[in-house]
Parts: structure tokens; C-alpha cells; sequence
């Protein structure tokens, strides 16, 4: 096993591959040998001491190729150190932050044997300029929470890189 660190990503739109790239640059800083990584082109975990997963929750479950990711690669992970950090809310509304909490509690108890060093919900981005079709046919829906929904971005750069910056210690060098 080396020294290197992944930091891997899913990803529907780009949001989490922005903050994944964030949080490789700084573990750079800190002087690790760092690969970035989309989940989904991760075959195996054999050169790394350490992963750090990025994915976003949609409708209280993490992204499918986060879920995928893990099922995959449980018996390395289980042999690294881990940590976690997980996209949701899209604005700044405590009773939503609780909900999304109370979400991504219940989808790491899915994974009892995943143990992360650390973990962490970081708000996420809207843009809905960016979805796909499908997602454009629900967002005009007015029952869908997409409805007249503005474009929004409640992703915190300074809470990320300090996250980043904490973790730095936490990992095996």
C-alpha cells in the first residue's frame, strides 16, 4: 500500500466534483500524493493508504455510484482510512440542514462497516439551466420541491478547505 490518497467523486451535475477538487488541492498543500477521481473509473484501492469520498444525497439516499462504490469496494475500505464528505442542502434553511442530517445519518447506518475519520455535510448547489431532460420535465411540475425553484448555491469554499485543512491530520502518512 503507498502513501497516496484518493480523493473520488460522483457527481450528477458537477457540483461535487468542485468541492472533491478542492479538497485534493489542499491534502496537496499538506504535502500528500494525491489522485482525483470520478467513482465510477476507480477499479481498485490496491495504491492507496487512504480514500476520501465525495457524494452528493438526492432525496435522503447518496448519488447510485456512490452507493455502487461502496458495495464494490468494501473489504479495501475497510482497510483504509476513510472520510466522507457528502453534498445537500441548496440554501440556508436550518429545518432543512436538520432534515439532510437526519437523512445522511440514516444512509451511513446502510454501511455499519464503514468508519470514517471523518465526515462531513457541505451544502450543495442548483442550477437549473444545468438539469437534464427528464429533471427539467419534473422541475415544472408544481408538486415537485423543484418547482420555481431559483438557481442557488449554498456550498461554503472557507468551511470546505478548513475541513480539508482538519483532515490533513487525520490521514496516515
Amino acid at each position: 500500500m503507498s502513501t497516496s490518497i484518493l480523493v473520488t467523486y460522483a457527481t450528477r451535475y458537477g457540483s461535487t466534483k468542485e468541492v472533491a477538487e478542492t479538497v485534493a488541492t489542499t491534502l496537496r498543500e499538506h504535502g500528500f500524493e494525491v489522485d482525483l477521481k470520478p467513482m465510477q473509473e476507480v477499479r481498485t484501492l490496491e495504491a492507496y493508504r487512504a480514500v476520501v469520498l465525495g457524494a452528493p444525497l438526492y432525496i435522503g439516499s447518496w448519488h447510485k455510484k456512490a452507493q455502487s462504490f461502496l458495495a464494490r469496494h468494501e473489504k479495501a475500505l475497510v482497510q483504509r482510512s476513510v472520510a466522507i464528505f457528502t453534498l445537500g442542502p441548496t440554501k440556508p434553511d436550518e429545518k432543512e440542514w436538520k432534515g439532510v442530517y437526519t437523512q445522511l445519518a440514516k444512509e451511513l447506518v446502510k454501511y455499519p462497516w464503514l468508519t470514517p475519520v471523518a465526515s462531513e455535510l457541505f451544502g450543495g448547489k442548483y442550477d437549473p439551466a444545468k438539469l437534464n431532460f427528464l429533471h427539467k420535465l419534473l422541475a415544472v411540475l408544481p408538486v415537485s420541491p423543484l418547482h420555481n425553484m431559483p438557481t442557488s448555491d449554498a456550498r461554503d469554499w472557507t468551511a470546505i478547505r478548513a475541513w480539508a485543512n482538519n483532515l490533513a491530520n487525520k490521514l496516515p502518512r
